[in-house]
Formats: C-alpha cells, structure tokens, sequence
C-alpha cells in the first residue's frame, strides 16, 4: 500500500492520510536520512553545495512527512490518531538530537565556515552560523555519556510535553454543563443558545447543553446574567487538567509540570546553564536573565498602577467587590455604558465571507499579492479550505484555513507550517502554511459572524502566515519563520493586528450580513475608541503569565508543584489585579510554556508588541497603505527569514534601534 506520507513533494493528501501511515512513514524517512547523511560524510572535502544543501534538503523531506501528522492531531484529534503521533515523538526527538550531536557533522560544517565563507552569501554564512549554535546547544561537545543523557531527556521531554497539552484537551471535552430552562441563560447571544440546544438536541436531550470551548466560554463570562452560571464555566475553564474542579483528578497536569521542570533543569545543567532561562536566552533577542526581567517589571511599572485603577473602577460601576468570573462580564457591560458599542453586536457586520475578503485585499495593497481559494484540494474536514498567494513572479506558496470550534479540535488559534520554502540544486518548493482558529461556527443560514476582537485574531494569524510565504530565503533552516529569535517571532503577527484598529481599515472587512451596509460611522469612531479600554488590564495580565514563566524557569533548581504555586502567588502580589479564588489552577492548562515553545519565553509577546507598535509608527506617519514603507518592511524584515540579526533588520526598517513609548501611546498609558 502507497504511503501518502512519502510523497514529500506537493501538497498532502490529508483525504489519504491515516493513522497507521505516520509511524512506518518518519521511521522510513529517519532511516533514509540516516543512511543519505552516512554517505555525505564519507567526502574527503565536502562543501556548502556538497554537503550543507543536502542536509538541508533531508530535513526539508523529514519536515514534510511529520508536519501533516502534528497538523491533524490538532485538529482532527482521535484516539488511534493521537497514539500515532505519540509513537513518532520519540524517534524524532532521538533522531534530531543525534543529528545536532554529530560531530563529524559539526567539524565539517566548521571546515566548510574556515574555507569558503568569504565566498558565501550572508544567508549561507547565516545557514553555518544557525547549524553550528543547534551543535552546540544539542551538546556535540559533551562527553559520551552526558550526550546520551541528553539525548534520553529530549525524548521524555517531547512524550510529556504531549502529554500535558492531550490532557488538557481531554480536561476541556470531558465537561459540558446542561441548562434545562432558557431563563437560566439570560443575557446570552442568541447563536450560543443556539448552538448549545442544537448540541443537546444531538445528544436526544431537551434543553441546552454547553460544551467547553472556547466560543462558548467567552460568550458565558462575558455576558451571562447567572452569576451561577458564569461561576460554574470560569472554575471548569481555570481548574482544567488539575486536582480541582469538576473533572479534578481525572487529568491531572501537576505531576508533568513537576517532571517538565526537572528535566528541563537538567538539559540545561548538562549544557553548562545555571538555569533552562539561561538556555532560552541562546537562541532569542534579549541576551541575559535580567535584561528580561528588568523589560517586564519596567512594563509593569507603567501598566499595573494604571490596571488598578481601571480595576477599582469596575468594582465602583458595579457596586461591589468582583470576583474573577464577574470580571468579564461587568468589564463588557461598562465599556458598554462609556461607548456605546459591544462585541457581540457588532457580529452582524463581521461576516467572515467580507474579513477574509478585506484582509486579502489589504495584504495586496501592502506587499502586491494576490490571494484566492483553489478548491478541489484534499482537506481533513469540509470547514477547511485551501487559497494560493500569487507575487509578481507567479504562484508563490499557499495556506489552508480552519477557523471553527468542534470536538476533537486544539483550542486556541495558530500558524503552522505544512512546508518550508526551498531552493536548492536538489529541487524547489514553495511554502505552505496552515491558519487555525476558534470561532464561533456558522448558524441559521448564515456564513460565521466574528466579533472585532476575533477579527484581530485573524489579523494576527495571518501576519504569522505572511512571515512564513513572502519569505525570500532560499535554505529551509532560515526560511519563514525559522531561525527568528523567538522573541521577535511575534512582530509580523502582532504589527498585522494594528490594521484592524484603523479608520481606513475596518470598512474593508465590513458589511452587514444581511443589508451589505458599512459599519456606521458612529459605530466605528467608537469602535476605535475602545482600544485602550482596560488596556492596563489586559497588559497587566500578560505580564503576570510572562513573569510566571520566566522566574519559574529561572531558578537554580527545578519547582515542584509547591512551588510553582508559590512563584504564582508571588507573582500575582506583584503584578496581580484580579483576585483569583484558591481553585484556580492557571499553570495547569498553560500549554504555551509546558507543551508549546514559549517556555522562559512568554516574555516574547510582550517584546514583540514593543516592536511591533514602533514599526507600525512607521505606516502611520507615511500612511497606513504606503507601498515604500510596506516595501521596506518586506525587503528588511518579513521576507528575511533568520537570515539576518532581526535588530540589525528592525534598524535597518526603521532607521533607530526600538523604543518603547509608541506602545504606551497606543495604549493610552503615561510614560
């Protein structure tokens, strides 16, 4: 039987795809790379194009077997699926490591650095300087048997890692909470009533049946009048894979967190770190553990007395001390009162038919492309679909979207990569990319209605999708998104959102549902002005979740579950606003830092949005749609890759190093 996962050339065959297919097909590749790789040492005088463009080439092909695997387990998760992408973890893990600890490998990439790097192109020089750091941070320096242990301690990290995030999301499908009587739901939007009594309907039951995700969740919070009901789904949503709460016990994630953070610890010992901190900082902009630490409490010096303000403020307007679950809701009903607009009213004029629309066409102002769905392409589920992005050279990649909540389905939105640009002697191939999100499905006959606030989701998701397609760099290992320090990966994303807070912007992505009507001018001048509403708030929360994680990690020792409890505690007294109850068990479902790759670097968002913030200053003063400034951004930043020092680019795009005060102006926070 012909595998699909083997056919590395092309799109996938995600129709084709099964379970079964994923292990024999990355132990098919792993072996084959081996065996390629075995034979490339063996030249007396291998070269950049001898010996560092294969290589590059037999990740390329790894890389395109495994990514469609990791890709439906997200979204299309089963039981036999979920044990197929497990049983590759491991070999992975021990093959990638191998490779980083080769050091006939490593000695020939230095040989090839010493003879011919005054002949190479800044990407190829970039391509040997990224390969030799991955060396020597997989240990290819180490004795026998710490490398070994190292290698043994990156396959038990990437099963646990797995593990923690299955957990969690087997934490979110085991709850569902049943309302017999529509006046218990009071206050809801009409499609999650909806929704949750076509779910009970589906089940045989009479009434409404809520699941867990994350659209109903916001919806509960946000605008339920049941202080009961809104209570029930925070402590569901907060206790989630923890000793607490309704499924407590069940899924418990404090003993993988424990064991995370020692094995973790232990890495980074056995590669000559004081702390795993230390060892993220390798690969990222900021370069110490205090410069870290000295950015987030210098942000929280600004944000949080703000925060508190905005805070004690809430609890005047309602009356009342606030617990965490009444937060949302009273925050909904004031911005309400102060102007005059909700999210959830503003859904008729955000059909996602028109935001895709708009977004599309502001992605061709900016950078001269063309966007449009190719049907007819091989997808895992009918709500996906697949669009080409078309430059002035012809077609230059493509991405599938995937934007609606369901069962078996990762929360959270993403960018994923489904394969990496190349251009090499061994052949070419386009990037390809994947836009997730998790909103609220379509209803009633009508195409999905978004909110404002998932509008700039999209945005942001797809400036993580433009970083990896408009990409110029030609060796997959620096192409897109990969060898940008991880704190700067999140500057494409989070500048794109800045286009959907401008005036000239949102009547793109604007129709009424029903009339076609633009967005009322009222309505959108206070639309706008919602932007800095509780923006304390919302950056004081960052910073609690970015400053959790990076002391946690830190430390001279490894936490154990105590611990980390303490560090939180610490930290929220620092930085807190919002009293959580004892139950809540945030660190339990933080998949971003203990099953994703922003652990000691949640800080990014943060950095990034500094970034992000001063380059947009940019389009602002020359406006918003200037083909120089895009220009620019494009030729300096966003198709570079990791080709280039990203401060050296940001310079180079703004003409100074980045400062911190066009992010505080945006916020409407005194310097």
């Amino acid at each position: 039987m012909t595998n699909p996962l083997m056919a590395t050339e092309g799109l996938p065959d995600y129709a084709a795809i099964r379970p079964e297919h994923a292990e024999t097909a990355v132990r098919a590749q792993i072996e084959a790379n081996r065996s390629a790789l075995a034979r490339l040492l063996e030249q007396p005088a291998p070269s950049f194009a001898s010996l560092v463009e294969p290589v590059e080439e037999l990740q390329h092909r790894l890389n395109a077997v495994f990514a469609p695997i990791g890709h439906l387990n997200a979204v299309v998760n089963s039981e036999a699926l979920r044990q197929a992408y497990n049983a590759c973890l491991p070999l992975l893990a021990e093959y990638q490591t191998e490779v980083g600890q080769n050091a006939a490998l490593a000695r020939a990439y230095e040989a090839i650095r010493a003879r011919e790097g005054a002949r190479l192109n800044a990407a190829q020089r970039q391509v040997l300087e990224y390969a030799l750091r991955e060396f020597r941070l997989a240990g290819v320096q180490l004795p026998e048997a710490p490398k070994a242990r190292f290698k043994a301690l990156m396959q038990e990290l990437s099963r646990l890692q797995s593990r923690f995030e299955e957990q969690v999301l087997d934490a979110t499908q085991a709850f569902s909470h049943h309302e017999a009587y529509a006046a218990a739901l009071a206050g809801l939007p009409a499609h999650t009533v909806e929704r949750a009594r076509a779910t009970a309907q589906a089940r045989g039951e009479a009434g409404y049946r809520f699941t867990l995700d994350q659209p109903n969740y916001v919806a509960i919070v946000t605008h339920a009048e049941n202080e009961a009901l809104r209570r029930t789904f925070y402590e569901a949503w907060t206790t989630r894979a923890s000793d607490q709460g309704p499924t407590a016990g069940r899924f418990d994630n404090g003993p993988v967190i424990e064991e995370v953070l020692r094995l973790r610890h232990e890495a980074a010992a056995i590669l000559g770190f004081g702390n795993f901190a230390e060892l993220s900082l390798a690969t990222k902009m900021a370069s110490t553990v205090g410069e870290v630490t000295g950015f987030l409490e210098e942000l929280a010096r600004h944000y949080v007395p703000a925060a508190r303000r905005e805070f004690a403020a809430l609890e005047a307007f309602a009356g009342r001390p606030l617990a965490a679950w009444d937060v949302p809701y009273y925050s909904e009903k004031l911005q309400l009162e102060r102007h005059a607009v909700s999210q959830e009213a503003l859904r008729p004029w955000f059909p996602l038919p028109r935001v895709l629309e708009g977004l599309f066409a502001i992605a061709g102002k900016l950078y001269g492309i063309r966007i449009r769905e190719r049907p007819g392409v091989a997808t895992w589920h009918p709500d996906a679909r697949y669009y080409e992005i078309e430059g002035a050279g012809g077609i230059a990649g493509g991405f599938y979207t995937d934007l609606y909540a369901r069962e078996h389905k990762r929360g959270g939105a993403w960018m994923g990569e489904v394969t990496v640009r190349k251009r090499l002697a061994s052949g070419s191939a386009p990037p390809v990319a994947n836009l997730v999100c998790n909103f609220a499905p379509p209803a009633a006959g009508r195409p999905a209605l978004l909110t404002h606030s998932d509008v700039v989701t999209l945005f942001h998701e797809f400036g993580h999708t433009l970083h990896h397609l408009l990409t110029r760099v030609d060796y997959p290992s620096i192409a897109g998104i990969n060898g940008v320090p991880w704190d700067a990966v999140e500057l494409p994303s989070q500048l794109m959102e800045h286009w959907a807070w401008r005036p000239e912007v949102l009547p793109l992505v604007s129709a009424h549902v029903e009339t076609g009507a633009p967005l009322p001018a009222e309505t959108l001048a206070r639309l706008l002005a919602t932007r800095t509403f509780h923006a304390g708030l919302a950056a004081a929360r960052q910073l609690e979740f970015a400053l959790f994680d990076f002391r946690l990690h830190a430390r001279a020792t490894p936490a154990d579950r105590a611990t980390v409890a303490a560090v939180l505690a610490s930290v929220r007294a620092e930085v807190g606003v919002v009293r959580p109850p004892p139950s809540n068990r945030f660190a339990y479902s933080f998949t971003h830092v203990f099953s994703g790759a922003y652990a000691a670097g949640y800080y990014s968002y943060k950095w990034a949005e500094v970034l992000a913030a001063d380059a947009f200053a940019a389009f602002a003063e020359a406006g918003v749609f200037d083909a120089a400034t895009a220009g620019r951004f494009l030729a300096e930043v966003l198709s570079q890759g990791g080709s280039r020092d990203l401060m050296e680019a940001f310079v180079a795009f703004r003409g100074r190093r980045p400062e911190v005060r066009p992010l505080l102006e945006q916020d409407g926070i005194a310097a």
